[in-house]
């Protein structure tokens, strides 16, 4: 046992004196392996000196076949160099023009920013304090919330250079090159942070190589590639694990040569690299990528508020030529865009302004471009009948309706029967305000508003259509979340930790009930307002559309023909509570004066001639 311990004795105080002497200790530490190099040296030497013709051409043999084998190296080192530089830009400091200034609409994210920026730019006084600059930033949220603006920003405000790299992008189909690049990435990185004091890689969509591995073994083969190679995935976030909080050494060539020479005794300090990561799939993550040292700080950047969309569409609107804006309406229209939606937005309307012959833009364009990105393209159908006009008309009029006595935090912006996208027709109506909850009451709205078209459909027309699947796909998805997530019916159980569930015949029965009541009640509202269903669906026809407050202004007045007692009466019972109408005659809706409407006019409050003057021109629904 002594004999052991002198043993391992003598090995630390060779390995102590190696490190931290001079040349000559070191020399003096690896006396056997300099005498073998030594002899070896001057063995080749001699042999070459000394060699006859049959040696030298030995000799000749050998060396052509060390240069052939190195020619082979280089190739395939060059090879895997040239696979290893990936989807990496590199941008100088300064060189994104983009500034703290140019970011707008979400002043407690930038006020991090300026934070991490600060630390990372006086990382001395940090360290003097026995702190240390901040490693890693994880940007979490949805496409467009300005991620990588905002990683821009914060290269430009330290004067940092900056790295893009897109995460698949460190994919490759040869194995081991997914490393490669990550390693050449940071190798990189580290060199720029010498030169600069410090820099910035920023991975976007890092989700693609960050996913948890407890994900990525569960749904691995057992093929032959992964028997024999394993999971690359896996293994480019090992090498990420490790280059974002790598060990305290520098590895740099003039590093090792003092090293190797017993020349260098200080302690290494890594330079700084910020690695910024961007994702909106945060919950996917592995857990070792999120901790403390690798990504310090988590930000969720969600959707700008009411005043952020003001700032931000006055900062994009102050780049163009513009006439006055109602700054508030537009930003109640923009409600869930994002930055870039909204500058979007903006040139969008320039690009009509100019074409319409004008060199300022005004409030309409700003609409304009703003229903042609949610709603699509105006692709009117020319040769569409006058029957299917009709039914589309009552269709969107039966929304309408629901919309602007249902929704009393919503405007209606719009109902037009001209295609535009998938959709033959639509109401649409834009929130008066941001609001973050639903209760009970708003979600059995909703409801209704869905049911209305179908019942527009049973009252007016006297028929189902096939327009109508995606209205009862909402109503019926509302009616489920209010049953068996929201606890609105009363109860406490929830199915969603089982991710919804399977659905099972009582609680199907529970939802067709709400469905069932909810469609009374619309029925009932188009009932009572039977008469703004006619003028808004006859005013669809003759002009394919109609502006909000042209909606608004016709249920207003019929809303005093209501007061005053002039408005129809109720459907009959079986109208309500059947079909419609559907396999019998269609429902008639009795006449302000007490008879049946003239010709089926379905309640009209217009007066008899005009009922049958239109009945005349085949614009009459019950005909």
């Amino acid at each position: 046992m002594a004999e052991e311990y002198e043993k391992g004795l003598d090995i630390r105080q060779r390995a102590s004196l190696a490190n931290s002497g001079g040349l000559i200790d070191f020399v003096i530490a690896n006396k056997y392996k300099t005498v073998l190099w030594l002899v070896v040296t001057v063995a080749m030497i001699t042999l070459w000196v000394t060699a006859t013709e049959t040696m030298a051409g030995i000799f000749l043999t050998i060396a052509q076949f060390l240069l052939g084998a190195a020619f082979m190296i280089v190739q395939f080192a060059a090879l895997f160099l040239f696979l290893g530089r990936g989807r990496i830009y590199w941008v100088q400091p300064g060189e994104t023009g983009v500034t703290f200034t140019d970011y707008r609409g979400n002043d407690q994210i930038l006020e991090v920013a300026r934070r991490v920026v600060t630390i990372l730019r006086g990382q001395s006084d940090v360290r003097q304090m026995g702190g240390t600059y901040t490693a890693g930033l994880l940007l979490e949220g949805p496409p467009g919330s300005g991620k990588s603006y905002l990683a821009q920003a914060m290269a430009t405000e330290a004067g940092l250079p900056f790295a893009y790299a897109s995460a698949p992008g460190f994919s490759n189909m040869f194995f081991g090159v997914g490393n490669l690049r990550v390693m050449m990435l940071y190798s990189k990185a580290r060199k720029m942070a010498k030169k600069h004091g410090g820099a910035i890689v920023f991975i976007d969509e890092i989700d693609a190589i960050g996913m948890a591995r407890s994900a990525q073994t569960s749904g691995q083969g057992s093929g032959t590639v992964g028997g024999l190679f394993g999971n690359p995935g896996m293994m480019i976030l090992n090498e990420l694990l490790l280059q974002m909080d790598p060990p305290n050494f520098d590895n740099d060539w003039r590093a090792r040569l003092l090293r190797r020479l017993g020349l260098k005794k200080e302690r290494a300090t890594p330079p700084p690299v910020l690695t910024v990561g961007a994702t909106n799939l945060a919950h996917t993550l592995d857990q070792a990528l999120l901790r403390p040292g690798r990504f310090d700080r988590k930000i969720h950047i969600d959707f700008p508020d009411f005043d952020g969309r003001k700032d931000i569409i006055a900062y994009y609107l102050a780049k163009v030529r513009h006439e006055q804006m109602p700054l508030d309406r537009m930003a109640n229209d923009t409600i869930r865009y994002s930055p870039v939606g909204i500058k979007h937005l903006v040139n969008e309307a320039v690009i009509h302004a100019h074409f319409d012959g004008r060199d300022a833009i005004n409030y309409a364009d700003f609409t304009r471009a703003r229903e042609d990105h949610e709603y699509g393209l105006r692709e009117p159908i020319r040769n569409m009948s006058q029957d299917e006009r009709r039914r589309i008309a009552y269709h969107e009029a039966g929304h309408a309706i629901a919309q602007v006595k249902l929704l009393p935090h919503h405007r209606i912006a719009k109902v037009t029967i001209i295609r535009h996208g998938d959709a033959l027709g639509f109401a649409a109506a834009k929130p008066l305000e941001e609001r973050y909850t639903l209760v009970r009451e708003e979600a059995l709205a909703h409801i209704q508003i869905s049911l209305a078209s179908r019942a527009a459909e049973e009252l007016f027309l006297g028929t189902r259509m096939s327009g109508v699947s995606g209205d009862l796909h909402h109503a019926t998805q509302t009616a489920y979340f209010m049953l068996t997530q929201w606890g609105m019916d009363g109860g406490l159980f929830s199915y969603a930790p089982w991710g919804g569930g399977q659905l099972d015949p009582e609680t199907k029965t529970r939802i067709e009930q709400v469905l069932e009541q909810e469609f009374k009640k619309s029925k009932t509202l188009l009932t009572t307002y039977a008469g703004a269903v006619h003028e808004i669906a006859e005013g669809l026809l003759e002009s394919d559309e109609l502006d909000g407050q042209d909606v608004i202004d016709i249920i207003a007045k019929h809303d005093d023909l209501l007061a005053s007692g002039r408005g129809p009466r109720v459907l009959p019972e079986y109208a309500l509570m059947g079909a419609g109408g559907i396999g019998g005659p269609a429902p008639q809706l009795i006449a302000p004066n007490g008879s049946n409407g003239a010709n089926g006019s379905n309640g009209s409050t217009e007066p008899a001639e005009a009922d049958a003057a239109d009945s005349e021109e085949g614009r009459d629904p019950a005909q």
